[in-house]
Parts: structure tokens; C-alpha cells; sequence
């Protein structure tokens, strides 16, 4: 049995991931790294049904970008909606 690793520091959050791909692994990530700075993530193989394990860390205390709510970032502006010859 490995042993626990040790929790990240009081600023640190260990992210992992596991999905059917890298690709899909890697789309989830980046919703984390938008709101907080990240370390490279690291891949690995999940187990024998050929998944993807993704690891990060992100520091808690800095953000990477201002956070916005999850309602105002899905909100497209009025401008984004108008069409050319439309009234």
C-alpha cells in the first residue's frame, strides 16, 4: 500500500482528474486554471480502461483572472447577439 502524500501547503489545492481522455481531462482543467494560478498539469494513465488521470496544484490565494459568477460569464452581450441587417 503506498503511503499518503502529505496535504499541500495551507495556500496550495491538489487538483485531480479523471477521464475517458486526455482531451476531455485536459477541457475539464481548464475551468480551475481560469480561477486561480496554476502549476504545469501533470498526466498519467487511469488504470486499465485506458483513462486519463490529470494532476495540478493552484494557489488559493492568487486568482488568475478576476472571478466572475458563473451566470455573468455565460451571459453573451447585447452587442455579441446583434446580426448584421438586423434591427
Amino acid at each position: 500500500m503506498k503511503p499518503p502524500e502529505p496535504p499541500p501547503s495551507g495556500r496550495h489545492a491538489e487538483v485531480r482528474i479523471v477521464a475517458a481522455s486526455p482531451e476531455a481531462a485536459r477541457r475539464v482543467a481548464e475551468a480551475p486554471r481560469r480561477c486561480f494560478a496554476a502549476t504545469e498539469q501533470r498526466s498519467y494513465p487511469a488504470g486499465s480502461d485506458g483513462g486519463t488521470r490529470l494532476h495540478l496544484t493552484v494557489d488559493t490565494t492568487h486568482t488568475a483572472q478576476p472571478a466572475r459568477s458563473w451566470p455573468a460569464a455565460s451571459r453573451s452581450s447585447e452587442q455579441d447577439r446583434t446580426q448584421t441587417g438586423e434591427i
